[in-house]
């Protein structure tokens, strides 16, 4: 077991940003180091130590507060307490798929990218390479595949998703209420769900082909590029990012997809939505003002899209927000309470930017 000191747990940073006259009293973000630490060109030599994580991919929190980080070169889940205890829960580094039905140490993983974690404490993970999505149960801690079997392929829509097959599980997400998994089945170019109490699965975008979907379309009947990543707001959309598409799309409750950030190019612009330019994003989580929060990797920043004002906006990152920070591959992305949290891989650390508002 690793243990941070509970008043160095969080290495605070105030943030002087620029911020115009006319700005008003605006708040003044600050980034904390939850796990990792500073970079030498941004901070005092004396605070840069080395972290105890290896390409950490994705991150969530149970009611309780404790933080759940799994990696992707590094095969190992985490458990980090509020009081700043970092524990092994899962996985030795080496890739694998063993130890369902066991105690989860005694799991290994093949290129976990993300994991979902319910209130009362349940894990689930996708482990990517597997094909597959596993769960640790918070009462037993018995780990267990409760989607995929292990192979790539596509079938099993409509029945048991324990017989079902996937094609890189690269993002799962809960829905509001938690009990259903939804999954962005990369290879396949489709957007499933996972039913938790019926173990269902099922098809809900995306019809294998590759394309750029056309604006209106059903969902089901249209093709997708790359689904990376999804997740769903308060109201029941459902948001789709595209690493290679460059954009953002949506299912709107009547089953349609609009593609609502992004020009499909790849580059580096804010601005109107659909004028905005992204550069391989990779992750997205919705905030509690249903604003789409976006891991964009190739870039090195964190961007926003306002689905009200319909505008981008970079939030930290290429001298925003925080001119010293210096973002390498960020990857997961994840809001808890009021804050944001960040996974800066190629940095081995996780952030959290306070404020944000």
């Amino acid at each position: 077991m690793i243990t941070l000191n509970r008043f160095s747990f969080l290495i605070i940073l105030c943030l002087v940003i620029f911020i115009a006259p006319s700005s008003g009293e605006k708040k003044i973000p600050k980034i904390s180091i939850v796990v990792g630490s500073l970079l030498p060109r941004e901070g005092e030599p004396d605070r840069i130590k080395n972290s105890p994580l290896s390409s950490p991919f994705g991150i969530d929190f149970d009611s309780k507060g404790n933080l759940f980080i799994v990696e992707l070169g590094g095969g190992r889940v985490h458990q980090l307490t509020p009081t700043g205890n970092l524990s092994l829960l899962a996985g030795n580094g080496t890739q694998g798929y063993q130890g369902d039905n066991q105690i989860a140490s005694q799991a290994t993983f093949n290129g976990m990218h993300n994991v979902a974690v319910t209130p009362s404490g349940d894990i689930y993970i996708a482990d990517s390479w597997n094909h597959c999505i596993r769960k640790i149960n918070s009462k037993t801690h018995i780990i267990s595949t409760i989607a995929g079997t292990g192979n790539p392929g596509f079938s099993g829509d409509g029945g048991i998703a324990t017989q079902a097959t996937f094609n890189y599980v690269m993002c799962i997400t809960l829905n509001n209420t938690n009990d259903k998994l939804f999954v962005a089945d990369l290879k396949n170019r489709r957007i499933r769900t996972v039913d938790l109490r019926k173990g269902l699965v099922k098809t809900i975008a995306g019809n294998g082909n590759q394309g750029i979907p056309e604006d209106g379309s059903l969902a089901l009947q249209s093709p997708l590029v790359d689904p990376r990543a999804v997740a769903v707001d308060s109201e029941n959309r459902i948001y789709i990012l595209e690493r290679s598409g460059h954009a953002l799309r949506i299912v709107d409750k009547t089953g349609k997809i609009y593609t609502v950030a992004g020009t499909g190019e790849k580059g580096f612009k804010d601005g109107p939505a659909l004028e905005a330019q992204f550069n391989s994003p990779k992750h997205l989580c919705i905030d509690n003002n249903d604003n789409v929060i976006i891991a964009d990797d190739q870039n090195q920043v964190i961007r926003r899209f306002n689905p009200e004002t319909k505008i981008v906006t970079t939030i930290l990152g290429q001298g925003i927000g925080n001119p010293s920070i210096q973002l390498k591959q960020p990857h997961g992305v994840c809001i808890e309470k009021n804050y944001l949290y960040v996974v800066d891989t190629g940095n081995n650390r996780i952030l959290r930017i306070d404020n944000l508002y």
